[in-house]
């Protein structure tokens, strides 16, 4: 039996939302053992950050998120790049022994920045196992973000992430294609109640153009002020509101409430089915939560400023050339853009722009690490491109 570790971490909830329905899909569908490996965990003991403020790296980063304090993260990288130069061979020495006491046959990172320490300390306890990279990220931020030069292999879910890959070096049987980034497959199953009644039942208007406003798991408090400035179209539209684990967002919120309907709640893991209930979203950039709504046939809302995650700027340009939804300097034009988006023609077009993506790569994945792990020496016996021409994942897509 194949024993598959996923490796992932909590700074933002992306990787470990992606780890865990990779995990799904790979129980569902190979005999393999799959394990999920937190690697905060695992360098706890070389974590700088926790020993002078108490809080994990990926605390203070969620932390940032939380706040909306994400002006100049560029800037910090290359500071993050060197201390992990640093305490590389501390790293190692620590993910090495970890895989000594129990080593797999194959490696699959979902997270950025550590592919080098991750390569090398599985190189040392298991040199035949094949290492994977798979970007949750629509493309990459380099240097040092997602891809690394050296000898492994990479799943990519947009062209542009596959052209960096090349442009880098890579060689292109280690690059394999996927239509998308990875989501639940909760986003794949048909709707559980009609969306009239589902309205009624979270005291609202069940005719009233619906937005979903979401900022990933930590919330932001971004989300006051679009309130605020949506307060102005509250006779057309209402909101839910999804904080994540912010809990004094949850607070926030509904004692700032006007005469906006906003149906509030914190962290659930019910996102799909909000959005099933909804008509566009509102909210960051993430890779996540816009493959999720753009999956959900919701056309989006978002803003590029220096404000905007270097790692997800990318993702906005993805959203004006697939023509998926309204780009903001801010947010301060949200409500001009929200009554340009419920027009029945906008809504129309952006609406079918989404449903032509048809994201299947929860259902690809599998397949390409098992055609890495049969090949032995991982050398892919299909070009790139015509995996993703050829491969047919089960027709189990929900059309809305």
């Amino acid at each position: 039996m194949v024993r598959a570790d996923l490796i992932y971490f909590d700074a933002g909830g992306g990787h470990r939302a992606a780890a865990q329905a990779l995990a799904l899909a790979l129980r569902e569908r190979v005999p393999w053992q799959v394990r999920l490996v937190n690697l905060q965990e695992i360098l706890r003991p070389i974590d700088v950050v926790s020993r002078v403020s108490g809080r994990q790296m990926q605390d203070v980063y969620n932390l940032l998120l939380a706040k909306d304090w994400t002006r100049g993260i560029a800037y910090l990288l290359p500071v993050l790049h060197w201390a992990i130069r640093m305490r590389h061979a501390e790293a190692v020495r620590l993910m090495f022994c970890q895989w000594q006491q129990s080593v797999p046959d194959l490696a699959v990172s979902l997270i950025p920045h550590f592919n080098r320490v991750l390569k090398d300390a599985l190189g040392r306890a298991a040199p035949a196992a094949p290492f994977v990279t798979v970007l949750t990220d629509i493309a990459d931020y380099p240097p040092h973000f997602w891809i690394e030069r050296q000898e492994q292999f990479f799943v990519c879910g947009s062209p542009r992430a596959a052209q960096q890959a090349l442009e880098l070096g890579i060689e292109p049987r280690r690059i394999y294609r996927t239509s998308g980034m990875i989501l639940h497959p909760k986003f794949y199953q048909p709707p559980a109640a009609d969306r009239r009644s589902a309205r009624l039942s979270l005291n609202l208007d069940p005719e009233l153009p619906t937005g979903l406003m979401m900022f990933g798991g930590s919330g932001s408090s971004a989300m006051l002020e679009i309130a605020e400035h949506l307060e102005e179209c509250a006779e057309q539209i209402q909101l839910i509101s999804i904080c994540g684990r912010n809990e004094r967002l949850v607070r926030a919120l509904p004692a700032r409430q006007g005469r906006l309907r906003n149906h509030v709640l914190g962290y659930t893991t019910e996102v799909q089915r909000h959005m099933q209930f909804s008509d566009f979203f509102i909210g960051k950039p993430g890779p996540g939560s816009l493959s999720e709504a753009v999956a959900m046939n919701l056309p989006v809302i978002v803003q590029r400023n220096p404000r905007t995650m270097p790692q997800e700027r990318y993702n906005v340009d993805w959203i004006v050339e697939n023509d998926l939804g309204i780009v903001l300097p801010n947010f301060r034009g949200i409500s001009k853009a929200v009554k340009e988006i419920v027009r029945p023609p906008t809504l129309a077009r952006l609406r079918a722009n989404a449903a032509k993506m048809n994201n299947r790569a929860l259902f690809e994945i599998p397949e390409i690490l098992q055609q890495i792990v049969g090949n032995g020496s991982g050398a892919a016996s299909r070009s790139p491109a015509s995996f993703a021409t050829r491969h047919q994942p089960p027709a189990t897509a929900r059309k809305r």
